[in-house]
């Protein structure tokens, strides 16, 4: 169970969203006490911009590294940096590598920034969205079989259509390069997508960035909280 701390969500979705480096790491620290295995963040200024600066990627990556003592991986989504070159500017410039980062296959530049991931020692979550077709340009690509895994996004809220939004997505990844699959979904659908990866025996993701919400539809005060609930929740498929 990976936890996505942040994601684009800002002090305006409300108190508990992490966003500096000790907000971060003391998040992360208490969804790995809950059972979280991995971490995905979303780096920020201290103004609140995402960014994929050094200067801002690396005293992220530190705090949770120290305080967490799992697996860090960050965005490089382009919403962060939209210049494809100067994308791959940022990320040679950084010192304090993240264990892993996602790139989103639908974005400009996507192979690119993955050879120079993979180049620099930093594993690959090739983000694909469902929606763009990026899981047919994922299958064709001869960096497939080298990425850590498959981030599967399901990009469709609607609680009632996810999962079958989510079933669409994985047969046109096929066989993924036989990588291993992280299969989520985000707002009304994260719920719904979350309990289809257990019934599937994939691996998911819940935090903040996906679902402020728990299952019952109460607010979530924290990251942990939606990760024992998540735990709870994907479990519960698995076994039946």
């Amino acid at each position: 169970m990976q936890v996505c701390l942040n994601g684009s969500r800002a002090a305006a979705d409300g108190a508990q969203v992490p966003l500096t480096p000790d907000e971060l790491a003391r998040s992360a620290m208490e969804a790995v006490a809950a059972g979280a295995t991995e971490v995905h963040v979303h780096p920020r200024t201290p103004c609140g911009r995402e960014s994929l600066s050094a200067r801002v990627v690396g005293p992220v990556v530190e705090a949770l590294r120290a305080r967490a003592g799992v697996p860090v991986g960050v965005t490089t989504g382009a919403w962060a940096e939209p210049d494809p070159a100067e994308r791959l500017e940022r990320v040679r410039s950084w010192s304090v590598l993240p264990d892993f980062a996602s790139v989103n296959w639908h974005e400009p530049g996507a192979e690119e920034l993955t050879e120079l991931l993979l180049t620099r020692g930093i594993g690959v979550e090739a983000g694909v969205w469902s929606g763009t077709g990026s899981a047919v340009r994922f299958a064709v690509s001869p960096l497939g079989p080298r990425v850590l895994r498959v981030l599967a996004e399901v990009t469709d809220t609607g609680p009632a259509t996810a999962e079958a939004s989510a079933h669409a997505l994985l047969a046109e990844l096929g066989t993924a390069h036989a990588r291993p699959v992280l299969l989520h979904g985000e707002d009304g659908g994260a719920w719904p997508v979350l309990r289809l990866a257990g019934r599937l025996g994939l691996a998911t993701r819940v935090g903040l960035e996906d679902t402020l919400f728990l299952p019952d539809g109460e607010r979530a005060l924290s990251n942990a909280a939606l990760v024992v609930a998540g735990l709870t929740e994907h479990g519960a498929q698995r076994d039946q």
